[in-house]
């Protein structure tokens, strides 16, 4: 999969399936203009993975393409209804942006909500 997510538009109803915007810019949380426009213009720091089990609490599973080591990713909502076990998704790991399909999502990885 070559991931392009340059084109995928920054719209509130992307971010959350139900218009509404956070009040967090925070890992996990709403995607900042900026951490986008960052996210987009370093583009070897994508991974291309197939997303895994999602749970109630905003955790998802991601296994990358190329068999490194992907943590599992949170986002405030439950991710269920945007992303569905097997669907190809793409990690940028330094921006913690999280793109599936046309949505942009910012997401925390464990090790970074520990401390």
């Amino acid at each position: 999969m070559s991931t392009s997510p340059r084109t995928a538009p920054h719209t509130a109803a992307a971010l959350h399936p139900a218009g509404d915007m956070c009040a967090h810019a925070a890992p996990g949380h709403d995607l900042h203009p900026i951490q986008k426009r960052l996210a987009a213009a370093t583009p070897s720091r994508w991974t291309d993975a197939i997303a895994g089990e999602t749970s109630a609490d905003g955790w998802l599973e991601l296994h990358a393409v190329d068999g490194s080591p992907l943590p599992r990713v949170w986002h405030h909502e439950h991710l269920g209804d945007i992303v569905h076990p097997g669907e190809p998704v793409a990690l940028h790991g330094r921006y913690h942006v999280l793109v599936v399909g046309s949505s942009w999502l910012n997401v925390a990885d464990a090790p970074s909500l520990v401390g």
